[in-house]
């Protein structure tokens, strides 16, 4: 219902005229019509649900900032459902709390998790909202097994009576405002009171992590790109933190390299949340330097996805890779999560032998003058 209700067919940018408009439009029907994409079940991969997401990634590559708004970069995508897979024998529902055009959904499908995956999303976005039901549809995804809802899912949020989830992913907006404390009735929301206080009103970061928590399931795993800030501002954001960190919550936060996702060049952090932990320590992996250089931004190839994940799975220290850390040290840190805190950056500068430098700066002065007695010598002959 409504899936093409914000579509303008009378769009200045289709023509200037009804005919003009009417001709650009049957040549698009008739160029699709051409293509021989074969049909959905017997093809290998999904040729026209795999060009609608090709055309979706191309625009967010051009559109600056609001184009990360509502696509996450494949190959993120995929490292997320692995993170979030690892261990779960049997995985039947899976939540993004800001799903965008479903992309980051879809990889749990490309990554072939279960046949028996029901999707659960919600975008506040309206047009983004009509993206991410079209994309579920151009991939195969019956209608009956997925739900895909419109709406702000921190003050209004839907699927209470389909919660808890099995795996949660998902790439929630980077520090945007939000109600907060201007509504005195969320501090006694189910989602939010159990950390104490609300996050501040210009920084909803971690109310989406706390809305996660809350939808997980108790053998789940939710893993959420996160701007780093959250990591060590102080204030509300510290005291959640120190819920996160005290209750065992906090798997691991993995820092990524710079320029990964479309309209942003920061290097964000991936939360990992899981409530059934016998080991309470945090495991602290700096990933910044798996990524390959592409044309306008970086990606994940996939031998780096797979060490990022190898240090997952075996939460071993790892010298200037990977390092678990207790809730003690991290208390005496005043709940500081900055990867760089805890994982010590190698020192890739060239190392220097002070002998043989001392050395060669005494040929260089030995040089310098027997250079000046020539030319003192020079200048003495042209005197004469």
């Amino acid at each position: 219902a409504g899936l093409f209700g914000d579509f303008d067919t009378s769009s200045k940018r289709l023509g200037n005229t009804t005919k003009e408009r009417n001709i650009k439009l049957c040549k698009i029907l008739r160029g699709v019509e051409k293509f021989d994409i074969g049909g959905f079940e017997e093809s290998k991969i999904d040729i026209f649900g795999d060009a609608y997401e090709f055309l979706i990634s191309n625009y967010a590559s051009n559109a600056g900032k609001s184009g990360g708004e509502f696509f996450t970069p494949p190959t993120v995508s995929k490292l997320l459902i692995k993170l979030a897979t690892i261990g779960k024998r049997e995985v039947r529902t899976i939540y993004d709390p800001a799903c965008g055009s479903g992309s980051l959904l879809l990889q749990a499908k490309k990554e072939g998790i279960s046949k028996l995956l029901h999707f659960y999303g919600q975008e506040i976005n309206h047009t983004t909202y009509n993206l991410a039901r079209m994309n579920m549809f151009l991939h195969g995804v019956n209608y009956s097994n997925f739900d895909i809802a419109l709406g702000d899912t921190l003050v209004s949020p839907e699927f209470r009576d389909k919660k808890p989830f099995d795996i949660i992913v998902s790439n929630p907006p980077y520090s945007i405002k939000w109600v907060g404390s201007d509504n005195p009735l969320l501090i006694m929301d189910e989602r939010y009171t159990p950390a104490g206080v609300l996050p501040p009103k210009s920084k909803a970061d971690l109310a989406f992590v706390l809305h996660s928590l809350d939808y997980l399931s108790s053998k789940g795993r939710a893993v959420i790109v996160s701007f780093p800030g959250i990591f060590y501002r102080g204030g509300a954001e510290q005291k959640i933190r120190k819920y996160l960190v005290n209750y065992g919550f906090i798997e691991a936060i993995i820092s990524l390299a710079p320029n990964l996702f479309f309209g942003t060049s920061i290097a964000v952090n991936l939360l990992v949340l899981s409530k059934d932990r016998e080991d309470k320590d945090i495991l602290f992996i700096d990933g910044s330097s798996f990524f390959k250089k592409g044309t306008n931004n970086n990606f994940l190839g996939d031998d780096d996805i797979a060490e990022i994940v190898k240090l997952f799975s075996n939460r071993e220290d790892v010298k200037y890779l990977a390092r678990k850390v207790s809730i003690r040290e991290i208390e005496e840190n005043d709940y500081n999560l900055s990867v760089s805190a805890y994982v010590e950056m190698e020192d890739t500068r060239e190392k220097i032998d002070i002998r043989e430098l001392n050395s060669s700066i005494d040929k260089l002065v030995k040089r310098i003058e027997e250079l000046r007695r020539g030319i003192d010598k020079i200048v003495e002959e042209i005197e004469r």
